[in-house]
């Protein structure tokens, strides 16, 4: 089998096709797999550290603002599916599979002009763009929101299938990750970050709940990651409120181990992007959900109201009072286990048992059809 992966720009583009990627070599280990992304995005880091070959198109976003930069974005879009086309010809793939993110678009237009079974993966509760866009031409639409369908107008392509993930995140019970911790049982675990990079305006209102609430309560650990680009800031934040004498608080730039940090965890506090949730939905976790406002479409947002109205979940936007209804939020839940039982088992409904098991088999239904 020969596939050929497209998605970029966030990891939430990126991560899906890699679990995609991995799970077709698992099944079939001499499986050729190669992506096609920029030359701008994560993804010249996150491909190559997962062992694929990756190769580029020219292509840029539009924005929703009038700029001159859009006349660039227009010719690159008319352009870059004859670039995509002769990498599709080098590579000859069975199969062309996008994840979002615009460079979908010319790579998988390319590929359903050129007779090749085509797949698209929707993670976010609304439709992008580029899903929209080639939504008549793909021979199918993975949802990771039944929502999503809404906004398509192509019901016979749509197979509900979740969110594919790198393993991890529902094999490990909250007593074995908390073994391995050292977290006692009868202990309340928060774990809080902001993304990979850091988010000023969270790790904000995390460290004025770890001042007014967290800190000092010995039956509460708080694991906080505040991101790279905000690590200096956080960590003099950090002291300047004297929070290193507090035992059960404890301040990191990333997650490394974050499938058994959120196993073991209570509480978590995060973002609000399609893979986040996932994960949070695969291992049924209480979560308080800050969406970032600077996110395209505002998808972040619209991924946490999906949760939050059906009581999956707690939505707060990031505003002048973000610390103090964090705190007010984190306290009820704290003291309330019935009501992070019930958050826990309605975002456990959001999960779909074998995602990356059911791509992998429609996507082998889709090259024996064309055959």
């Amino acid at each position: 089998m020969r596939v050929l992966m497209t998605g970029g720009g966030t990891g939430g583009h990126v991560n899906p096709a890699i679990a995609i990627a991995d799970t077709i070599r698992e099944n079939i280990p001499d499986a050729k797999i190669a992506f096609v992304g920029t030359d701008r995005g994560i993804e010249n880091k996150l491909v190559p550290d997962a062992g694929y070959t990756l190769y580029h198109v020219n292509v840029m976003g539009l924005r929703r603002s009038l700029s001159p930069r859009n006349i660039k974005a227009a010719y690159l879009a008319l352009t870059s599916p004859g670039k995509a086309r002769r990498i599709i010809r080098q590579w000859k793939p069975d199969i062309v599979i996008g994840t979002g993110g615009y460079v979908s678009w010319p790579v998988v237009k390319a590929a359903a002009g050129m007779g090749i079974p085509t797949a698209l993966h929707e993670s976010n509760a609304v439709p992008g763009m580029a899903v929209k866009m080639l939504s008549g031409v793909v021979d199918r639409i993975y949802l990771n929101f039944i929502e999503a369908g809404e906004g398509l107008h192509c019901s016979q392509k749509l197979l509900h299938v979740g969110c594919p993930l790198r393993g991890g995140f529902a094999g490990i019970s909250r007593e074995a990750a908390r073994r391995e911790l050292g977290i006692p049982d009868r202990s309340i675990y928060i774990l809080s970050y902001g993304g990979s990079l850091g988010a000023e305006k969270v790790n904000a209102a995390v460290l004025e709940l770890m001042e007014q609430y967290t800190g000092g309560r010995e039956h509460v650990l708080h694991y906080h990651a505040t991101g790279s680009i905000e690590k200096d800031i956080a960590a003099e934040w950090f002291r300047d409120k004297k929070l290193e004498r507090f035992d059960n608080l404890q301040l990191t730039e990333y997650i490394f181990d974050m499938p058994r940090r959120m196993a073991a965890a209570d509480i978590v506090i995060c973002r609000a992007g399609a893979m986040t949730i996932s994960e949070l939905a695969a291992a049924g976790k209480c979560a308080v959900l800050i969406p970032s406002p600077n996110v395209t479409n505002n998808q972040q947002y619209k991924n946490a109201k999906v949760l939050a109205d059906k009581g999956a979940a707690t939505l707060l936007s990031e505003n002048e009072k973000l610390g103090e209804n964090l705190q007010n939020v984190i306290s009820k839940l704290v003291e309330n286990e019935d009501l992070r039982r019930q958050q826990s088992e309605k975002i456990g409904g959001f999960a779909v048992a074998d995602t990356n098991k059911r791509i992998f088999q429609d996507i082998q239904k889709l090259i024996q059809k064309r055959k």
